[in-house]
């Protein structure tokens, strides 16, 4: 009954623990930090996606014991890696500010490492089935970002926008009355001063600044 309730206590701390790990090193952390311009923060993104997929294809050329963990935590670390293309996009849309050149290269890079992606899953390797549903995974969110990717960035801004207002509504609709009042009157201070000097694109947030 001990042993069982060990490693019960254990099952269960392991999902907490791999939750904990980050996707990005911390040499990369520094420079999506210091990468405050969209299309640069895109194109870096980029780069550590390829970098994965580099990292996936040499996993799979060699079949060494104890690789499908390997393989397993690479396939998720890349599928965050595009979330977060897909998160700066759409954060960059809603400041309107412009992503032109940094879509067109994740459009690009996608368009080649889906296929890359659909190869390993077509290998049928043997230990498939310990990383299947990561692969899958990185595979479907490749094609869902590639899609987003290739669509019109009017379009795609609007949606984004439209979104945004309705999840501002929905906020507001449960809101007190006082703290509602207080919420706009932020607002319109923020706007005032963004009119009065406008700052170059950047995204910080506020209080955000760059570790030295």
């Amino acid at each position: 009954m001990k042993t069982h309730t060990i490693l019960l206590a254990i099952t269960l701390a392991l999902p907490l623990a791999a939750q904990k790990r980050d996707f990005l090193t911390a040499d990369e952390i520094d420079q999506v930090r210091l990468a405050q311009e969209p299309n640069e923060r895109l194109k870096l993104y980029v780069h550590f996606a390829r970098q994965r997929l580099d990292q996936l294809e040499h996993m799979f050329a060699q079949n060494k014991p104890g690789r499908s963990s390997l393989i397993h935590d690479t396939l998720d670390d890349y599928t965050k890696i595009i979330e977060a293309i897909d998160t700066v996009t759409d954060d960059a849309l809603k400041r309107k500010l412009a992503v032109d050149e940094g879509v067109a290269a994740v459009a690009q890079a996608e368009k080649e490492m889906l296929p890359a992606l659909k190869k390993f899953e077509e290998s049928e390797p043997k230990d498939i089935s310990r990383y299947q549903l990561s692969l899958k995974q990185a595979i479907e969110t490749t094609s869902d970002s590639m899609e987003l990717a290739q669509e019109d960035l009017q379009n795609r801004s609007k949606g984004v926008q439209a979104k945004e207002e309705r999840e501002k509504k929905e906020l507001e609709s449960v809101m007190q009355p006082k703290d509602l009042e207080e919420k706009k009157a932020e607002e319109k201070k923020a706007a005032t001063e963004e009119k009065k000097g406008r700052k170059p694109p950047t995204l910080y947030r506020k209080g955000e600044e760059v570790k030295k």
